[in-house]
């Protein structure tokens, strides 16, 4: 018997999940904290706690992972140079400071536009080389003609002998500056994913497993190991989009929408005939504008681990993560004792930072360049949880919370406080943790409100439910304002919203939310079996999936008409607009065959869909003026009888 082993580091959780080939059931799983910064001992944890009987059989192994995702938002990628080829200039808004604008490029039919400054290249090439670990490379027009960006790869290549990346390599989009920032992106992340895909393969190793190593793209589809390491870009918010797959999996259903009520954050997304609904412009990573293909996501700020706070006798939720009282108290001995003891701040005092059930404890990150006052305060807080208040009688005085912050933001100190996780606690809907401890908090806060314990968690339970639901048909009703939503949903219209797809839930205590969301929308929701693991599943399913884009376009050469076929791996001109066309449809499937052949993964089976679309200036047709043609390869990966590729 052959077994396929799934893991998603998630935000606050990493899920394991392990699959039987021969029958594709879920026999095996286990949640883990996700450890940060090291996500490996979360990933070790999470399967430290499978069953070990099946581990030596293991053949295939699948991982989705925040690391991309948090690199980039962290600004911890490795240091990186970007040369843009042609008449473009860095915005004044970028943030990258390491950077050359060369001449050289392309025009719109893949003609030379001005020589190629090599000189150039060459003297930047030596003067940062060791100040840097890659460089990226992005010419003006580079996916009409790749040309300029190749003879600079090579150049630098020969020269410092470190990574190049190509913007028409993750991109065939026109957009220099966009390519040259997904290109500088990748960049940054490869030498972070090599370090983090290797400590994998030891573990996997370690552990006895014969087995192949994939990762999940942010468009659900997997990838062999080295093209993860190459084009790590590909895999941020693969976190959603190991939820999408592994939902629509649980629940058998090739097209739905998905609500992920993470510790985090709830993200919803569509799944349409087995294929997820992506972004056409590129996904959005920490202000940065791509070019990657990644899932449409609509996102808040609220999870079950969000802080509850009370300002003015108003309940918030988010939007900031915090350790739930109930878990707190399971890892920190004496911390209910100190919960029940501790003192509530006046009224006028009472903020995000400032609560009576708000406490604060190290991550054990090493702290460095601190400011004298980010310093006095870390000093206080120590590995058991201490108070808002026990910091004021430390220091002898009050303090500007915003440090606090920082310290948060720098990952040195996390906060502990009451979340919806505690409510369901309160309500006996979930028991995971430590009840008497969210009992406690409810009881403190409800000296804030005009509400009882139970009530108040009833009202927190029910806006985490509104949040759902505002998600949901945000993202489906797109273009649509957020708030005259919210305004029907928080109203009494006697009407409901219909979803003619079904919606499933996924997350740890989701199915605590079904009688509520069922009131706001009318709906098939499910709550699949596995429903907790649903992200490690999700990392599994994913499918071998292509994208090539062809266009073919007329243009003139010296007065002279010639039908041009632009494709990823380069130009040929035909004098005849049908050959063209033809050439194209078949140039293209074999580019994506040739993709899967050389993924590293074997497939049951590949279907190819192809979509053309003329652009021509009379009502009656004619010929084109251009025709774009995409051409989707979708593959199941085969488990078995594979080998370990590493």
């Amino acid at each position: 018997m052959q077994y396929s082993l799934g893991i998603d580091a998630g935000g606050t959780y990493t899920d394991a999940v392990i699959i039987r080939n021969s029958d594709r059931k879920v026999v095996n799983s286990n949640k883990a904290l996700t450890t940060y910064p090291d996500l490996l001992k979360g990933i070790e944890n999470a399967v430290d706690g499978l069953d070990k009987k099946y581990l030596p059989e293991v053949k295939l192994v699948s991982v989705s992972t925040t690391l991309s995702t948090n690199t980039i938002l962290e600004k911890t990628g490795y240091p990186v140079a970007l040369i843009l080829i042609g008449k473009h200039t860095i915005p004044n808004s970028s943030s990258i400071t390491e950077y050359v604008v060369v001449k050289g490029g392309h025009n719109l039919s893949g003609t030379e536009d001005e020589r190629l400054d090599t000189e150039a290249i060459r003297n930047y090439a030596l003067k940062v080389k060791d100040h840097v670990s890659a460089f990226a490379v992005s010419s003006y027009f580079g996916v009409r003609n790749m040309d300029h960006e190749l003879r600079a790869k090579k150049i630098i290549t020969e020269i410092t002998g470190l990574p190049v990346v190509c913007g028409h390599e993750l991109s065939q989009d026109l957009g220099i500056y966009e390519r040259g920032v997904t290109a500088y992106l990748n960049a940054q992340l490869m030498s972070v994913t090599r370090q983090f895909i290797d400590a994998i393969v030891s573990d996997i190793e370690k552990r006895g497993m014969n087995a192949k190593l994939m990762m999940l793209k942010c468009d659900g589809s997997v990838i062999g190991i080295k093209e993860a390491m190459e084009k790590p870009i590909e895999s941020v918010f693969s976190g959603p989009t190991a939820s999408l797959m592994g939902a629509s999996f649980l629940a058998k259903s090739d097209t739905c929408a998905v609500i992920d009520v993470g510790g985090t954050s709830t993200d919803v997304s569509l799944i349409n005939n087995g294929l997820p609904q992506l972004v056409d412009t590129g996904a959005v990573v920490g202000g940065w504008q791509t070019k990657v293909k990644a899932l449409r996501i609509e996102t808040s700020a609220m999870g079950g681990d969000s802080h509850v706070w009370i300002k003015n006798r108003k309940v918030n939720i988010g939007p900031r993560r915090v350790i739930p009282l109930c878990l707190a108290a399971v890892k920190y001995p004496g911390f209910v004792d100190k919960l029940r003891s501790g003192r509530t701040p006046s009224r006028v005092q009472l903020s995000e930072s400032i609560q009576p059930t708000k406490f604060f404890v190290r991550t054990g990150s090493k702290a460095s360049g601190l400011s004298k006052y980010e310093k006095e305060i870390f000093d206080v807080i120590g590995d058991d949880p201490v108070s808002i208040n026990d910091i004021f009688l430390e220091l002898g005085r009050s303090i500007f919370t915003d440090y606090i912050g920082t310290l948060i933001q720098k990952r040195l100190i996390q906060a502990i406080g009451f979340t919806p996780t505690d409510a369901l606690h309160v309500l006996g809907e979930y028991n995971e943790w430590d009840t008497e401890a969210s009992m406690i908090g409810a009881t403190i806060l409800i000296r804030l409100t005009s509400m009882d314990e139970h009530g108040l968690c009833r009202h927190i339970k029910n806006e985490v439910a509104i949040n759902m639901a505002l998600n949901l048909m945000s993202f489906m009703f797109e273009g649509v304002e957020k708030a005259e939503i919210e305004k029907m949903l928080r109203g009494d219209f006697l009407s409901q919203f219909k979803i003619n797809v079904p919606v499933v839930l996924l997350g740890g205590p989701v199915g605590a939310y079904i009688e509520e969301l069922g009131s706001l929308i009318d709906a098939d929701i499910i709550v699949p079996e596995h429903a907790e693991v649903g992200n490690a599943v999700g990392a599994l399913v994913g499918k071998g999936i292509k994208r090539i884009e062809i266009l073919v376009k007329p243009v003139y050469k010296k007065s002279e008409k010639v039908i041009v076929v632009f494709s990823p791996m380069d130009k040929k001109e035909f004098s005849n607009y049908s050959k063209a066309i033809e050439y194209a449809t078949d140039h293209g499937k074999r580019l994506v065959l040739s993709y899967m052949e050389e993924s590293d993964i074997e497939y049951n089976n590949i279907d190819i869909d192809v979509k053309k679309q003329d652009i021509t200036m009379d009502e009656d047709g004619g010929t084109p003026i251009e025709t774009r043609m995409v051409f989707l390869g979708v593959g199941i990966p085969k488990a078995e009888n594979v080998i370990n590729m590493i």
